[in-house]
């Protein structure tokens, strides 16, 4: 692999976890400031979910890297997905409304990570072994 494409890997690697962080961050933030009960727990393990993602974006390699990238990639498409059945015909029980906290923002940060995460992962799979 060259060193542009070296450079370009680690690009996306870090902008991966960037959006791996910023979801898990909203969420963090939502448990801490209002959301509580089962909703509450389960933004707390998406939040450290996002973190170990995240590390794991940027300290594996080889084939545990590929994992990783896939991982986060399904992490961040069922994120959304969720966040878009509470917004429509609800989850668990549990409806929400756009005009809740963060909800748009939440929206844009995971939309832009999904494509970002699946273009990364396109790029690790693709890439020779290490």
């Amino acid at each position: 692999m060259t060193g542009t494409n070296q450079r370009v890997l680690w690009v996306l690697r870090i902008l991966s976890a960037a959006f791996l962080l910023a979801a898990g961050g909203i969420h963090l933030y939502l448990a801490l400031n209002g959301v509580g009960g089962i909703l509450g727990v389960m933004f707390i393990l998406n939040a450290v979910g996002g973190l170990v993602l995240a590390i794991a974006m940027v300290a594996l390699r080889g084939r545990m890297l590929q994992a990783a990238t896939v991982l986060s990639l399904l992490f961040l498409i069922a994120t959304l997905g969720s966040l878009l059945l509470a917004l429509t015909v609800g989850l668990f029980g549990i409806r929400t409304e756009w005009d809740f906290t963060l909800v748009p923002e939440t929206v844009i940060v995971e939309s832009v990570g999904v494509v970002v995460l699946a273009v990364t992962t396109v790029v690790v799979l693709r890439r020779p072994r290490d």
